[in-house]
């Protein structure tokens, strides 16, 4: 199982393959933004999520990146 994860928005998915997973993230993150579109809530949500606004949308700088694995 491989999850996909979005951290400005603090969304997830997942799916028995990477391409699976990628597939499964954009469709999460597209219903999130349809539906917080519909009821209003999307520019709150990117302002408080780090976006800024300068003729279009501009997501926070990533400053690091990690990919973690465990074995037990």
């Amino acid at each position: 199982m491989f999850v996909a994860y979005n951290p400005q928005l603090d969304l997830s998915s997942c799916g028995k393959t990477i391409e699976q997973a990628k597939k499964n993230i954009l469709e999460a993150t597209q219903l999130f933004f349809a539906e917080a579109k519909k009821i209003g809530t999307l520019k709150n949500i990117l302002e408080e999520a780090g976006f800024a606004f300068d003729n279009e949308w501009k997501a926070p700088e990533m400053v690091v990146f990690e990919k973690m694995s465990l074995a037990f």
